[in-house]
């Protein structure tokens, strides 16, 4: 998800490519549960009675996602031919072997039918949060979650270095992959705050904070790769260079995300002491069990600053 040198390039989850487009307390994840609507029941007797109400919506599924990229196919053929702005919807669809309103089913706009597969990506990330083990720091979560993001590009190598130069050439493109890009940041961001206590938060206490800047690394991180491999014609080993990356991130946020803390943990404690200033008057309070040479530090550099 990163941002621009003016014109260099997007593409993919890709901000422009200089710029923009994280354990835990008690509290638990938060879980973002993804649900779909079912299809209303038919009155008519089905011809595979048998066939469970599961399979059928796997299937329906399948059938909209195959038609999604047939129609992706068919609009990035003709605006490899045509041009982007000489591309109508209706030959898009002609291509396709559909309606027009078929096409409209699917998509929004001619610009969104180039980016098919992120709604379905977005549910499988979110299915990698939601089933996180305990045990694992949140930010290694995150990474793994992004991984499908990587995923969907690297299946096809070539539709995705086409749709990555023809989105360097038109700014409504650009713009459309800038939205798809902070849903994606939004969602990790909300699962690592999921990890801190909000409530929490006062000087000292930047977690919220922490958690935005982390995710928005994992984004960048990815995005720098993704965006290195499609200019060097989808070759390499991709997946290795992401995990690089990865480490790089992990070694730099992932001891502040949590550290320290565990399930149950006991809240920290509060400092030796505190002075605040009421006119002339210096006022400190201080823990029973603070060190006596501690609280006469605090004290004495309160009198030095005023």
């Amino acid at each position: 998800m990163p941002g621009a040198d003016a014109g260099a390039g997007w593409g993919g989850l890709l901000g422009p490519p200089g710029g923009p487009p994280p354990q835990a307390r008690s509290p638990a994840p938060m879980q973002y549960v993804h649900t779909m609507s079912q299809p209303a029941r038919s009155t008519r007797v089905s011809a595979a009675p048998d066939v469970p109400e599961s399979a059928a919506g796997t299937r329906a599924a399948a059938q909209r996602l195959k038609m999604r990229r047939e129609l992706a196919a068919a609009a990035m053929e003709l605006f490899a031919t045509k041009g982007y702005e000489a591309t109508t919807v209706d030959e898009i669809a002609g291509a396709a072997g559909v309606a027009r309103r078929t096409f409209f089913r699917h998509f929004r706009s001619k610009e969104e039918a180039i980016f098919p597969d992120h709604d379905d990506t977005l549910v499988r990330a979110e299915a990698v949060l939601n089933a996180a083990p305990a045990h694992e720091h949140p930010l290694d979560t995150v990474c793994r979650g992004i991984k499908e993001v990587m995923k969907m590009y690297a299946a096809k190598p070539a539709v995705s270095v086409a749709r990555y130069k023809l989105t360097r050439e038109v700014p409504t493109l650009r713009q459309a992959e800038i939205a798809s890009v902070a849903r994606y940041e939004r969602l990790f961001t909300r699962y690592l705050l999921g990890h801190f206590d909000e409530r929490d938060q006062h000087p000292g206490n930047d977690d919220p904070l922490l958690a935005e800047v982390a995710a928005s690394a994992v984004v960048t991180a990815h995005n720098h790769v993704l965006r290195r491999w499609l200019r060097a014609d989808g070759q390499g080993d991709v997946e290795a260079q992401l995990d690089q990356a990865f480490a790089i991130v992990r070694d730099t946020f992932g001891t502040g995300i949590g550290a320290g803390r565990t399930a149950g943990a006991e809240p920290a404690q509060p400092p030796a002491a505190s002075v605040e200033t009421q006119g002339e008057v210096l006022v400190a309070v201080a823990r029973t069990d603070a060190p006596l040479d501690e609280v006469m530090r605090t004290i004495q550099q309160a009198l030095k600053e005023r």
